[in-house]
């Protein structure tokens, strides 16, 4: 393949492109550019920026909750401030941290990667992170709006999965509830926004040469998530409406004295709730498929069966939400089916796993931070999805379910493995996305200091849950064996907001102070690293043209036929 197809170099120079460099330029302008853009890495950007921040705040309402855990009898918090901070605490880590993360890292390196100049809908594409950041700082404003509105209290209180009758306004005070709805309503419409975009970019904006069979598997896992994002958010918004008809409108969906049932919130809550759970943790696979083969020196083994197993996985999501379900009272049937079907889960991710640690089995590998976090991952995502065998044993289910065991699962699964797969995948692509390395040095500080706060916290949690510690308590008498355990994971919860903390110093050093990254500084081959760092408003000057899965590859090591798989 001609070098002439995969330009790195950055040829000419639109009027505008960077308008931080031009002279004069005022603070008040570079906003203006931020604000009105329609540029994907710009957005994309933005999107991650978001989650981080959100992710500093719902790591101090953790915090806050695990102080008034640490010992019994504890009046720390009082029981309504603790409520607000369960609630909140979970949603900004499902919608405004999760969600973000995952989109942002789609916006900004689908295009790169497919040789686009663009998102296929660049207007829809600034209209969907607007909603979704107005939706999250809606939600954050009823700390203040709520008691503004003729409510007592503030901020929303009754968990992130809002279960009736405790949001009907009979139980619910004032306009808490309110906030949330309309706040995930606009969240809602900004994430089906993004993933119509993804779709119609991945198959209307390919370069050429660019087969779906020769996409990077991070292309083909955010393709499949957003297919996902249309079945799932279109439930939960469906049900944030109906909720507030019932508030306004006399409806009663969900009022039982009023013929309504509360156990309809339970389904349409987890249609959603469980597909969301691989809606997050798909794009985490997406990121471990591109760091792993990286940094093994070795092509991701069984490319076919790792796309084969992200649809399996993705389809199979669709029929297991009653597993959360398997204590209302289902029938025997209905608990034998979602039994089932949660178990089938297990194959595709199987296949995942086998094939990660196949890529790595016998490849020269290169212990980077960002590859630190991608082994971590799946070693921890393989104990998560043990628990959640166990979990998804109705008889099992039964005598731990709203216990902290449920917890940390959970935890296990959006923090072992989806937020470790976001640190790893910003130490690999923030030289991409800023042109400067993040130091490795305090990199390994991070990481070790992560992962030793990590299994504190969650290794530990599991302990007061098989113990019978409720999930939704906020205090509790001494005498049940809970308290060394609480202590333990109290620790580990301030272990991992230190190294958070020096991360978020990492970030803000190395892309004051930091070594220049050049193009390619992990000698990859797909094509975001065929451009500058970070990439020029156009990304391409000549749209490339591909002959395989490694287009960067091929160009840099014509001799090495090996590494061409078509």
């Amino acid at each position: 393949m001609a070098d002439s197809t995969l330009p790195v170099d950055r040829p000419m120079e639109l009027p505008g492109d960077l308008p931080g460099e031009q002279p004069g330029f005022t603070w008040l302008e570079t906003l203006h550019t931020w604000v009105t853009t329609v540029d994907h890495k710009k957005l994309g950007l933005m999107y991650i920026g978001y989650a981080l921040i959100f992710l500093l705040v719902a790591g101090v309402e953790a915090l806050l909750m695990r102080v008034q855990l640490m010992v019994a009898n504890n009046h720390f918090l009082s029981p309504e401030v603790y409520n607000r901070l369960f609630t909140m605490h979970g949603t900004t880590m499902v919608f405004l941290v999760g969600m973000p993360f995952i989109i942002g890292f789609a916006n900004y390196l689908v295009p790169l990667m497919i040789g686009a100049r663009d998102m296929a809908l660049p207007r829809l594409n600034a209209f969907s992170f607007w909603m979704t950041a107005l939706g999250g700082f809606f939600l954050y404003y009823s700390f203040l709006g709520a008691v503004g509105l003729q409510g007592a209290g503030s901020a929303p209180d009754t968990t992130w999965w809002g279960y009736a009758p405790l949001t009907e306004r009979a139980f619910s005070r004032g306009h808490t509830m309110d906030y949330w709805a309309l706040a995930l309503v606009m969240s809602g419409i900004g994430t089906i926004g993004a993933a119509v975009n993804v779709i119609a970019t991945v198959f209307c904006m390919r370069c050429k040469g660019m087969t779906l069979f020769r996409m990077p598997l991070l292309v083909w896992l955010n393709l499949t998530t957003a297919g996902l994002i249309l079945v799932t958010i279109s439930p939960l918004t469906a049900a944030q409406i109906m909720l507030l008809i019932d508030r306004y409108l006399g409806g009663h969906f969900f009022d039982s004295q009023a013929g309504g049932s509360p156990v309809l919130w339970f389904h349409f809550f987890w249609i959603f709730g469980h597909p969301e759970v691989y809606v997050l943790v798909l794009p985490a696979f997406a990121i471990a498929n591109e760091v792993i083969p990286t940094f093994s020196r070795k092509a991701i083994f069984g490319y076919p069966a790792m796309v084969a197993a992200s649809a399996g996985i993705a389809f199979i999501s669709l029929g297991v939400w009653a597993h959360h379900m398997f204590t209302v009272g289902m029938s025997a049937p209905g608990n034998a089916f979602f039994v089932l079907s949660t178990g089938l889960v297990g194959v595709p991710t199987g296949i995942k796993i086998f094939n990660w640690i196949a890529t790595m089995w016998g490849g020269k590998i290169r212990f980077t931070v960002s590859m630190m976090f991608a082994v971590a991952f799946v070693a921890q995502f393989l104990l998560a999805g043990l628990t959640g065998i166990m979990l998804s044993m109705a008889p099992w289910n039964w005598q731990l379910h709203d216990t902290y065991f449920v917890v940390a699962h959970f935890h296990y699964v959006l923090v072992g493995a989806i937020v470790f797969c976001i640190f790893s995948g910003l130490y690999y692509w923030f030289p991409k996305m800023t042109g400067k390395l993040l130091s490795e040095r305090l990199g390994k500080w991070h990481f070790w200091l992560f992962v030793l706060g990590f299994h504190m916290t969650f290794d530990f949690m599991h302990i007061p849950g098989l113990l019978g510690m409720p999930r939704w308590i906020y205090t509790y008498q001494p005498g049940f064996g809970w308290e060394k355990w609480n202590i333990l994971v109290g620790v580990g919860a301030f272990v991992q907001g230190i190294a958070i903390l020096l991360f978020s110093f990492n970030m803000v050093r190395s892309y004051l102070k930091g070594a220049e990254a050049g193009p390619d500084p992990w000698d990859a081959w797909t094509l975001e690293w065929a451009t500058s760092s970070p990439p020029p408003p156009y990304n391409f000057a000549i749209e490339p043209v591909v002959a395989s899965r490694r287009p960067l590859w091929d160009q840099k090591h014509p001799e090495d036929p090996d590494w061409r798989y078509e």
